[in-house]
């Protein structure tokens, strides 16, 4: 009997750690997904974005002529807001990649200097203007662009290790508790036969305890996983599918403003514009990287996805007419096509698309912080009742043996 009520404690208690400690480590590594890791990677995407976007439309302000509209330049100052503020908060963070940050820092400051200078030289009249605005667009594509793209990367790996983690399987608490409830029965009909008693009080409370921790864990952490994954699936997969969609777009739009300022000879820009929307959505406007996302998307999704889809081919169309003017010497009508407000333009065309798309993209984040908070809510005082339970089971064991034991003295 002795030997029966050592198992049992060091059992029990064995399973009140391992599950205790297992539901604070999982609550630890959701809190990280809902304040930290989530939130890092939505600033790492609003900074790539956020540059991505400050180059687009410092190119397109700059076909205005001499000074940029208000909009414009009010779009492409909050750009650089934005882009400060994110990677501040990033950099912040203390896990963010240290070279990555390191590199925008410094290369933020040149770039915006270089598109002040074009922007002095183009409202002088000066062709050497253009010149400064293709050397800041190549820092944004080489270096700035590239390092934000690594620092999203970073912060993304890091998302999906925390949630990784917090839906692993509880490999050592179950075990150890189905030991403990098998050995409770074992040592429940072991006493029966050896004393002739057919119910243990203690024992049984101590069973039954054992019981409900198990549940608990296992509905606990099931739900947990359940919630994780819903936020992954329609969340974190589809903000990446929308966000990359997102920034080629952008920088679709600035190899199609830059072509025009090149003056006939921007065809490396309307090759990269091309291949842009090549990955976009394929040769046919119905593949690409929107077209492959139709495999498992859910019906929001697969609406934007239709929108998206209709938008880029109104921004298509709106670009040859574009290049057909341009090519044909009716430069300023071209400008007009590219950057005006009226319907048709590609303007128009390439706000409707990308409006869409941080649309879908807020309202992924919205679902996959969600998903966060009701993971964590599955953690709910989950720690403090298995603890409770655990005490039962100890003294539940404790007591019932300890009687059946001074039967015998």
């Amino acid at each position: 009997m002795t030997g029966l009520l050592v198992v049992a404690l060091l059992l029990g208690l064995g399973f009140g750690v391992a599950a205790v400690s297992g539901v604070l480590q999982r609550s630890g590594l959701v809190d990280d997904v809902r304040t930290r890791s989530g939130p890092l990677t939505v600033q790492s995407q609003q900074l790539y974005r956020a540059l991505s976007d400050a180059d687009a439309t410092a190119a397109t302000a700059f076909l205005s002529g001499g000074i940029e509209t208000p909009a414009a330049s009010r779009r492409y100052q909050k750009d650089i807001a934005a882009a400060s503020k994110a990677l501040a908060t990033t950099a912040g963070s203390g896990g963010a990649d240290a070279d990555a940050v390191e590199q925008l820092t410094t290369q933020l400051p040149v770039y915006t200097g270089l598109v002040e200078t074009a922007r002095v030289y183009n409202r002088q009249g000066l062709p050497l203007g253009a010149a400064y605005l293709r050397e800041a667009s190549g820092l944004m594509r080489e270096k700035l662009l590239p390092a934000a793209q690594r620092l999203y990367r970073a912060e993304t790996a890091q998302l999906a290790d925390d949630r990784d983690g917090a839906a692993l399987f509880p490999f050592v608490a179950v075990p150890l508790g189905l030991l403990l409830l098998a050995g409770l029965v074992v040592g429940q009909v072991w006493l029966t036969r050896r004393t002739n008693r057919l119910v243990n009080p203690g024992l049984l409370a101590a069973s039954v305890a054992a019981v409900l921790g198990l549940l608990w864990l296992t509905v606990s952490w099931g739900a947990l996983a359940a919630d994780l994954r819903d936020g992954e699936t329609h969340g974190s997969a589809q903000v990446q599918t929308f966000a990359q969609a997102r920034l080629l777009a952008l920088q679709a739009r600035a190899d199609e403003s830059l072509t025009l300022v090149a003056r006939g000879n921007g065809a490396s820009f309307e090759r990269d514009f091309q291949r842009r929307m090549t990955d976009l959505v394929g040769r046919d406007g119905k593949g690409g990287l929107l077209g492959a996302a139709y495999d498992g998307a859910d019906a929001d999704m697969r609406r934007a996805l239709d929108g998206a889809v209709a938008d880029v081919a109104a921004w298509r169309g709106a670009h040859r007419q574009v290049r057909a003017l341009d090519d044909g010497g009716r430069y300023p009508e071209a400008v007009d096509l590219a950057i005006g407000a009226e319907k048709g333009s590609a303007a128009t065309a390439f706000g409707a698309l990308d409006d869409r798309l941080g649309g879908a993209i807020d309202a992924a984040n919205g679902r996959s912080g969600r998903a966060a908070d009701a993971a964590d809510g599955t953690q709910t005082g989950a720690a403090v009742g298995l603890g409770l339970l655990t005490v039962v089971v100890v003294v539940g064991a404790a007591v019932g043996i300890q009687r059946r034991a001074a039967e015998y003295r």
